[in-house]
This record gives C-alpha cells, structure tokens and sequence, in this order.
C-alpha cells in the first residue's frame, strides 16, 4: 500500500520536500503519527489536511493510491 503526500508553504520547507510516498499507512491518524517521528518540528505548525482533494478533519482510513496534501493557512490577493 503506497500513498502519496503533498507538502505546501512553510511545511515544504520543514519537510525539505514537496513530495514523498509512504508505504504502509492505514489511516490519517497513523500518517499523522509518521510525520511527527520523521519531522517533529511540524507539531508546530497548523494545516489543514485534503485527501484526493477533498478537505477532511477526521481520521480517516487510506487507501493505496490515495494523495494527501497537507495545507497551511495561506493568503492572497
């Protein structure tokens, strides 16, 4: 099972990636779990998380294939 995470803004930078793939990860509260242990500093930051763009609170369970993009506040004009 592989899936796909997306990083945008500032997390991009913390992460040192825009992009990268995890195998065996079930669920958002296990990617949640992952991504502190491999970037602790992303504790500090709030985002929003979309899966196959679609913006999701919950834990939810994830399937192979599936895209997460994990999305800090952002403004524009």
């Amino acid at each position: 099972m592989s899936i796909t995470v997306l990083f945008f803004g500032v997390l991009s930078e913390v992460a040192g990636t825009g992009t990268r793939f995890y195998n065996n990860i079930h669920s958002l509260g296990e990617l949640k779990l992952k991504l502190a242990d491999d970037y602790p500093d992303i504790v500090h930051y709030s985002f929003r998380i979309s899966v196959n763009n679609e913006i999701t609170d919950e834990d939810m369970p994830l399937r192979t294939g599936d895209e997460v993009a994990l999305l800090p506040p952002f403004a524009g004009g």
